[in-house]
Parts: structure tokens; C-alpha cells; sequence
């Protein structure tokens, strides 16, 4: 691909979010470490430098080779990035009289300028940063500033860097897509070709190239991400793909049955595996999430181990893997430590000694929304909530039985269905129902009881990593709590979960 845009990361938790609003451009991006800058830069147009939670001025700054890129390629630095060009081209960075964090306003713009045409005197923009910009670079010509900032914004003469203290790519900046829009298109000159429906004939044609009549085994999870790379792979090399669904026994009622009658309606070649007993063996007496977590891990690895020797001569492994995974397994941090246990298992199965192939791994989690659309996919297996790998098992409390996974399948079919009557389903990001290792007193009809709670949770995010909880009409709440209560049998309360993430998790365990 052409048109591409580069950017360095330099540690800003922000750094996904610049790649996210230039792919809203239509125009493809992909982040690179600052010091592991690719070999070949053929492909790209432009330069963004992300920002950093370091200071220019620390010994341990990062500090990025450039001789390949200035001069060379239009260039955007942002926060961290604009201190750098300064204070290592004839400017000076030092600490700010007043830290700067959160909204401000931009002043003295110079609207003749690219970089801020159709952008107003007195847009809001966000902040984060406690050095600041004392001297631009040699040839620097300011182009705006705030209150409390005097450069937030300059370009430097003659060549095509600039440099700006604020973050566009924060929601919060009311113009940062306008602002990226200009430098990206308007004065790089990229052309805004990147699409979905782009990306389906590239990503069909690559796979045809790289597999061609090669048999691939995936495992299909019910989810968007294998759902959509199961499509992509079909459309490449039709037969030649090998789904395999398996049922843990921990999923929602019913979706073992109806998600894989709709897999075979979509004309994937698919084996539905129900291995529901042997995950729940796995599992008795176990209380330990985590412990939970590698039993499930483990009894996955074996049965699919199992179904994929049953295909005869296969040279490849699909995965879902998307860019987020990509992105942290190279940052600028290294690997993330915590590795989920099922993932770090011993004993490396046959299946896992099969090539790699993933087709989605460039892709941000709307992104793949978005290809699933343009490739027809049906709007309610691309609009489902997030569920976990692990499934029920971890909105079970405390040991696992057939009997408490009955129970909350029950709950969890009654208060999504219920989402879905009321209108409500796509308004929440992520919804579920916990089983309670608690029993409550009640009272039915003439009689005392003493049966179990169940905790139901909503919230709304953009990608899981803060989310709020949702407030629910206490109209649906009320309706929700009865049918609970008057037809699962086992459960005598519901209560509703209003803490937000953080301090709390999504889910329970």
C-alpha cells in the first residue's frame, strides 16, 4: 500500500488514538517504536511524532534517529514530538510556569496557514504537558498560542515540520480531525483511499497470493474478530478453510446452536464441536479465577488439538489477531507482562506449530466492524457486546456447576433479551449477569426462601479500558428483576452493579 502514514511512538498513552483518527480520514497509518523506525520507508507520505510521558530535558528521554525522515518527509509532532524538533534544533524546552492539563484555547492562529484552514480563533483544545516550548527551532515561526502557552504551535521555514504543544487526536480537541485532515491531505497531499471496501479486495488478493491452495484450521470463537477473518479467509480459499466452533459449556443460552446455524448460512465450512462436559470436569472444584482461566485454557487447547488432526495435510493457523495486540507486542515498553494463563501453557500442541496467518491484524476493533459491514455480514453478530474468552465461568462466583450455569444462562437470556425489547442493547457497550456466591431470605407466596443473587451490569465504553455504568430506566430495571425472580428457579434477588471502571473491572472476576 501507498499513501501510508508513519507513526513513531514514543510511549503516549494517546498513541492508538492518533492512528484511530487518521484511519477516520480514510487514509492508512501504522505505528512504529521510535527506535525501531522501518527499514524501508517507501511506503510512506508523512510523519507523525506521537507524544511521551518523558521530558526532553531527562537523561533517558527518548531520543530517535531522524536522519531518514527530515528533510525528507512532511512531519507533524505532537506535544513530546514538537519539544523534541525544538530543543535539539536551536530552541530550548523547559518547565512551565504553570502545568498545562485539560481544555484551553488557542489565540494569535495564523488562519492563513495550512495547518489551521477552517479552524476559528478560540478553538478548544486539550493539554497535557508540564514543559513547555521557551525557544522555537532555528527558522521556527509561531503559528498560535493560549493563554498560558506561548508557542503551542509553529512550523519551521522552508520545510514541511510542524509542531504543536496540543493533542488533536484527543476527543476533546473540537478541531484536531480538521487539523490532521489539513496537514495529512492538504499539504502532504495524501489521498484519502483507504477503505473498507479497499481493504476487503487488497486483504482477498494478499491471501490468495499467500496461501494458495494451502488448508487453514480456525477456530471460531462467535465474536467479531474470528467471525470477520473467517469471511475474509472464505472469500480467498472457500473450502481450503476449516472452521472449528467449540461449545465450553459457558456460553449464553442457546448461542451454541444458533450462532453456528448461522455460520453455515454465511457458507463457511464449519465443525461444531460440543465438548460442554469435558470443560465443565475440568472445572469442578475449581473457585480461583485465575485458576479458572488456565483450566478453560487448557481443555480448549486439547480439544482443538484434537479436531484440527482430524484435517488431513493443514499448513496454516488463523487467527483473530487485531492491532492493538500487534501494537502492544511491540511498543516502546516491550511486551505486556501480564499474560492471560491460557496463553502460557506447556507443552506446545501440533496446532500451534502451524504457520500464522492474520488477516485482521491491522485493524482496530471498529475498524473490523466496519469490513464485516461492507462484506454483508449480518448487523447482530457484528454488533455483539464483548463476551470473555472465558465465558460464564467468570461471572459464575465460586465454583462451577451444571446447575449455576443453567441459572445463568436463564438470567443472562432474560435481561439481554430484554435490552433488545427495550430498545436498549445497542446503547450499551458491554452487558451480563453474575451468579452471587451469596443466598438471600425471601419470601414467595406463603412460603420463606433462601436462594441465590444475581448481580446484572451494563456499561458504556469505546474500547473497555474506562467504562460507565449505564443508567438504565428503572421501568426496564423493575420488569427485568420480576421475570427473574418468577421464572428462574434458584433466585430470589437482583440487584444492579453502579460502579464505574476505574476502580472497578467490567467484569467481576
Amino acid at each position: 500500500m501507498q499513501n501510508n502514514v508513519l507513526i513513531l511512538d514514543f510511549g503516549s498513552q494517546y498513541t492508538q488514538l492518533i492512528a484511530r483518527r487518521v484511519r477516520e480520514l480514510n487514509i492508512y497509518c501504522e505505528i512504529h517504536p521510535y527506535h525501531n523506525i522501518p527499514e524501508s520507508l517507501d511506503e510512506f507520505k508523512a510523519v507523525i511524532l506521537s507524544g511521551s510521558p518523558f521530558s526532553t530535558r531527562a537523561e533517558d528521554a527518548p531520543h530517535p534517529d531522524l536522519s531518514r525522515i527530515k528533510g525528507k518527509f512532511p512531519i507533524l509532532a505532537v506535544c513530546y514530538g514538537a519539544q523534541y524538533l525544538a530543543h535539539f534544533n536551536g530552541g530550548s524546552v523547559a518547565p512551565s510556569n504553570i502545568r498545562e492539563y485539560g481544555r484551553a484555547k488557542l489565540s494569535m492562529i495564523k488562519a492563513e496557514e495550512p495547518l489551521f484552514k477552517n479552524i476559528q480563533e478560540g478553538t478548544q483544545v486539550w493539554m497535557s504537558h508540564s514543559d513547555t516550548i521557551a525557544k522555537l527551532p532555528e527558522n521556527g515561526i509561531r503559528l498560535a498560542s493560549t493563554p498560558d502557552v506561548l508557542n503551542a504551535a509553529y512550523r519551521v521555514d522552508g520545510q514541511q515540520i510542524y509542531g504543536i504543544q496540543f493533542h488533536p487526536e484527543v476527543y476533546h480537541t473540537t478541531d484536531g480531525k480538521q487539523l490532521l485532515e489539513n496537514f495529512l491531505v492538504h499539504i502532504a497531499g495524501i489521498e484519502q483511499s483507504w477503505t473498507p471496501a479497499a481493504f476487503v479486495d487488497t486483504t482477498v488478493d494478499a491471501l490468495k497470493e499467500q496461501l494458495g491452495d494451502d488448508k487453514v484450521v480456525l477456530g471460531l470463537s462467535g465474536g467479531v474478530d474470528s467471525t470477520v477473518a473467517a469471511i475474509l479467509l472464505h472469500k480467498a480459499i472457500g473450502k481450503n478453510l476449516y472452521c472449528i466452533f467449540v461449545n465450553n459449556g459457558l456460553l449464553r443460552k442457546n448461542e451454541f446452536s444458533d450462532v453456528l446455524s448461522q455460520y453455515k448460512d454465511m457458507g463457511l465450512n464449519v465443525k461444531g464441536v460440543d465438548a460442554s462436559v469435558r470443560f465443565l470436569e475440568a472445572l469442578k472444584d475449581v473457585s480461583d479465577p485465575e485458576l479458572k482461566r488456565k483450566a478453560i485454557g487448557n481443555a480448549f487447547i486439547e480439544v482443538f488439538d484434537d479436531e484440527a488432526h482430524q484435517v488431513e495435510d493443514v499448513d496454516w493457523l488463523a487467527q483473530g489477531t487485531i492491532y492493538p495486540d500487534v501494537i502492544e507486542s511491540v511498543s516502546v515498553n516491550g511486551p505486556s507482562v501480564t499474560i492471560k494463563s491460557h496463553h502460557n501453557v506447556g507443552g506446545l500442541p501440533d496446532f500451534m506449530k502451524l504457520k500464522v496467518v492474520e488477516p485482521l491484524r491491522m485493524l482496530f476493533k471498529d475498524e473490523v466492524r466496519r469490513v464485516g459491514a461492507e462484506m454483508g455480514i449480518d448487523k447482530k453478530l457484528l454488533g455483539r457486546h464483548p463476551f470473555p474468552g472465558p465465558g460464564l465461568a467468570i461471572r459464575i462466583l465460586g465454583d462451577i456447576t451444571a446447575e449455576k450455569v443453567r441459572i445463568l444462562q436463564e438470567v443472562d437470556a432474560i435481561f439481554i433479551n430484554g435490552l433488545r425489547k427495550w430498545d436498549l442493547y445497542d446503547k450499551v457497550w458491554q452487558a451480563g449477569a453474575i451468579l452471587l456466591p451469596v443466598q438471600s431470605v425471601g419470601v414467595m407466596g406463603d412460603e420463606r426462601t433462601y436462594e441465590k443473587v444475581v448481580a446484572l451490569r451494563a456499561v458504556e465504553s469505546t474500547d473497555g479500558m474506562t467504562a460507565d455504568w449505564v443508567n438504565l430506566p428503572y421501568e426496564f430495571l423493575q420488569e427485568t428483576s420480576n421475570h427473574i425472580i418468577n421464572r428462574v428457579k434458584g433466585v430470589n434477588r437482583v440487584v444492579y452493579d453502579i460502579s464505574s471502571k476505574p476502580p472497578a473491572t467490567i467484569e467481576w472476576e
